[in-house]
């Protein structure tokens, strides 16, 4: 099971040595935020398409590993950009627009669990908001190394639960056990992840 890194096409569009391919991919970028202003459906399906992956692996280190929380910020990424993306110059500021957007809504969020103790635990209380100034692509290094010291196995869980998608049942048959046993499983590698999600971020040893 390939790491997550590899399988990242914003990294390649921005990373293209080709000038040609950069270009279409910036036109593409225009096109798809013109066309989400416009109503259209397809063009935000494309968006989603292409984008939710990235952004759930840069939510996912903003909230510390707390994969409930990422998944929110990405779902109120995507309701944002339905009502008020516009305009674009290129691939990369449709990524920094959404980045901007994932970043305001966990401030947001953080703001909130501040204000009522009860929506989260002690410990994400003493932090600071996290992840203000630090680069997403630091913070997606951050993930990247985080899942390769991981073992192989729960590696492919993370990969295939929350990046491909797949029900513990489907996990399960594949692996020729119970659902439960693949839930037991998920939450050992869960807290494993973001155990090592903190400690890198507050540079821990």
């Amino acid at each position: 099971m390939p790491l997550l890194i590899t399988e990242q096409t914003s990294h390649a569009t921005v990373e293209a040595s080709s000038g040609q391919l950069a270009s279409s991919v910036d036109a593409e970028a225009r096109s798809l935020a013109a066309a989400i202003a416009r109503g259209d459906e397809a063009a935000f399906r494309a968006l989603y398409d292409r984008y939710r992956q990235r952004l759930f692996r840069l939510a996912l280190v903003l909230g510390r590993g707390d994969e409930s929380l990422a998944q929110d910020m990405v779902q109120s990424v995507f309701v944002t950009a339905a009502k008020k993306l516009r305009r674009v110059d290129n691939e990369e500021h449709l990524w920094n627009w959404l980045a901007r957007v994932a970043r305001q809504q966990f401030a947001k969020t953080w703001r909130q669990r501040q204000r009522d103790p009860t929506l989260t635990n002690a410990e994400m209380l003493t932090e600071d908001c996290p992840a203000s100034v630090e680069s997403d692509l630091f913070l997606e290094e951050v993930l990247d190394g985080a899942l390769k010291i991981l073992e192989a196995e729960e590696r492919q869980l993370i990969q295939v639960f929350y990046f491909d998608r797949l029900s513990q049942k489907e996990i399960a048959e594949q692996l020729g056990t119970t659902p439960k046993a693949v839930s037991s499983r998920l939450e050992r590698a869960r807290a494993k992840l973001r155990s090592l999600i903190k400690r890198a971020l507050t540079h821990e040893t």
